[in-house]
């Protein structure tokens, strides 16, 4: 398989829907994180506002390098993180490793 069709494939794999079961088990390594139907969810608190707004920019570099990109609420000092892929109808493994990502930035 060529790299480009191998890059194809785990990129379809990636924007597939993803089973409750599959969800549920990666939720457990995935600390404060929710679902709300076809949606995973989190607040993040900061101090400042200017702290959060920081953190959204970290964010949002992670996620134009994976070209996959969250909902983003901010209120004041809470900013929540929405992440679901439409055009795949629901929660996929996209998802999950962006939560991943944005796990990195906020510890790092």
């Amino acid at each position: 398989m060529s790299l480009l069709v191998h890059e194809l494939v785990t990129l379809e794999r990636m924007r597939q829907k993803l089973s409750d079961l599959e969800i549920q088990r990666a939720l457990g390594g995935l600390a404060g994180w929710s679902r709300r139907g076809d949606i995973l969810t989190k607040t993040f608190n900061f101090e400042r506002f200017a702290d959060g707004i920081a953190f959204i920019n970290r964010v949002a570099k992670a996620a134009d390098e994976m070209n996959h990109h969250p909902d983003i609420d901010v209120r004041y000092t809470k900013i929540t993180i929405a992440l679901s892929t439409h055009d795949a109808g629901g929660i996929t493994q996209s998802d999950l490793t962006l939560a991943e990502r944005i796990e990195k930035v906020v510890a790092g």
